[in-house]
């Protein structure tokens, strides 16, 4: 019988290796320092993952470019943009900076698979951010940013085994703040999502965007 196939990740597009994102930034040197941006490169991801998630627990915005774009119409934490969900305003600082959308639409939810059901009143495998689940009423104060106004949210759980990288970001993100989840939304303003690193940098130079992560690479204003 011939085995079906079976999608447990989206993350079937384009990708980009770190000599091709230096090359970038070093192109754009003079464009950065003028910009006020500081450079640093990561020899290793678990301190790539601890400096961003300290930068998005201090309410920093994040671009996060990692690995190969997701194929479908979510971004699904390899071209995201990143925030706090802790914060009240989260979602304006994000409509005013970057997105300038509804105050009405809400942001996702990516939340550790295994801490899925101490959070939701369901616990189910939503890899493609596909489905709304409700935040338990005791946790919907902690993660005002992610819970929409019914007390719903569209999550994307995070596995280990299909995304290591943002899995150990949201890891360390919850060791600084206890809260095993952060925003997640496409990393774009009005034009699709990025692609090249190129793309993304763009974004974020003309965006207020705080800190852009391309690869090992991370860039502060």
């Amino acid at each position: 019988m011939k085995q079906r196939f079976h999608m447990a990740h989206a993350y079937y597009g384009p990708q980009f290796s770190d000599d091709e994102v230096k090359a970038l930034l070093d192109d754009e040197s003079d464009r950065l320092a003028e910009a006020g941006c500081q450079v640093m490169e990561f020899q290793d991801s678990t301190n790539l993952c601890r400096a961003t998630a300290q930068a998005i627990s201090e309410g920093k915005v994040i671009g996060w470019f990692q690995g190969r774009l997701e194929w479908g119409p979510r971004a699904l934490g390899n071209r995201s943009i990143l925030g706090d969900p802790r914060r009240v305003n989260m979602k304006d600082i994000l409509n005013t900076k970057i997105k300038r959308r509804e105050s009405f639409r809400p942001f996702a939810p990516s939340v550790l698979r295994e801490d899925t059901l101490a959070w939701f009143e369901e616990e189910a495998d939503v890899p493609f951010m596909m489905q709304v689940f409700q935040v338990r009423q005791e946790k919907r104060g902690l993660i005002p940013a992610t819970t929409h106004a019914d007390g719903s949210g569209r999550l994307q759980t995070v596995h280990r085994d299909t995304n290591p990288l943002y899995h150990a970001l949201i890891t360390e993100f919850k060791n600084l703040t206890g809260v095993p989840m952060v925003l997640n939304t496409s990393f774009n303003e009005n034009e699709p999502v990025v692609c090249h690193p190129r793309e993304a940098l763009e974004c974020f130079l003309r965006t207020q965007m705080d800190v852009l992560v391309l690869g090992n690479w991370m860039v502060r204003r």
